[in-house]
């Protein structure tokens, strides 16, 4: 829950202004929880009627923010993809005007598909990138500019983000599960609240001088989707499909889909969780899908109320 998130936290600093490139689901999160803590946070959204907007930020039709949005930003959380030709939208429009900012810390949201497959090994940011899928290719790309932009910078490399709304719940609760097994296949995740709550501590570990350069923000349970599935119908009470094997299921996969079983690795947190302190809420899928559960009863009993 959010609330826990704030509870852990330290009040922002004092004229601590964030700004939040592409605020979407993690990115809204994080500006809930930055607010609720004293900062001043905008948000940018492709358009102004997106939920969470609070300008306008769109490199491919020239939108850029206005210079009072700029003014007297310390903060940049730039969650934003990179674009086709593997460039990153906001350093082609705005690193001259950023770099003149007086900027205290920006965190760059990547993934963890820079590393590539390691057929199941741990993975950590010591590990040299390795990507072999063409939208990872472009991450590290876009990893390399901003560190290269002389910034106050640190890369945040994020597995699979789940959270209230976007979790195995709802693809339970929904009906549109398929259990697909493929022998020692293991992906790691992230809850929304971790994501949060982990640049917060980093904030504030920046602000006494320590800044590592990349930081992977993962839970300590890397599973297959199998067990996560099978928990989540646990909670809800209700029976899965049967299984499937990956052969068969994937002659009906899009390329997307498929490329993400194309890569097996286990995202190590040592360097967020025991050399930087970070203390996670949710430290596997169990807790993290329990949380969920919690906020689809909670949507329930709302919507019950409401309607009579």
């Amino acid at each position: 829950m959010l609330d826990e998130v704030v509870k852990r936290c330290p009040p922002l600093p004092e004229n601590s202004k964030f700004l939040i490139l592409g605020a979407g689901f993690s990115g809204q999160h994080f500006a809930q929880a930055a607010r609720a803590l004293g900062g001043n946070v905008l948000c940018s959204r492709r358009g102004i009627n997106k939920p969470g907007a609070d300008f306008i930020f769109d490199s491919n039709t020239k939108i850029l923010p206005s210079i009072e949005v700029l003014k007297d930003v310390t903060h940049i959380l730039c969650c934003i993809p990179p674009a086709e030709d593997g460039t990153d939208p906001v350093l082609n429009s705005l690193k001259t005007t950023i770099q003149r900012l007086p900027l205290k810390w920006v965190g760059y949201l990547s993934t963890t598909g820079v590393y590539g497959d390691s057929e199941g090994e741990w993975v950590y940011e010591k590990n040299s990138p390795n990507p072999k899928q063409l939208r990872s290719k472009r991450r590290l790309a876009c990893e390399k500019a901003w560190q290269s932009s002389e910034l106050p910078l640190q890369i945040l490399r994020l597995p699979g983000i789940y959270g209230p709304g976007r979790s195995a719940i709802e693809i339970i609760d929904k009906g549109k599960n398929k259990m697909i097994e493929k022998s020692g296949q293991i992906f790691s995740r992230i809850h929304v609240d971790d994501i949060t709550g982990a640049i917060l501590h980093l904030i504030h570990l920046n602000s006494r001088g320590t800044r590592p350069n990349v930081i992977n923000i993962a839970d300590n349970l890397p599973t297959s989707n199998v067990e996560v599935l099978s928990y989540a119908a646990n909670l809800l009470n209700k029976e899965l499909p049967k299984l499937e094997s990956f052969e068969i299921a994937s002659k009906n996969m899009s390329p997307m889909a498929r490329s993400f079983w194309e890569e097996n690795r286990r995202v190590s947190n040592d360097l967020l969780c025991k050399k930087l302190g970070y203390s996670l809420i949710h430290p596997s899928y169990k807790a993290g899908l329990k949380d969920c559960f919690k906020n689809l009863q909670m949507r329930a009993h709302a919507s019950k109320n409401y309607f009579g």
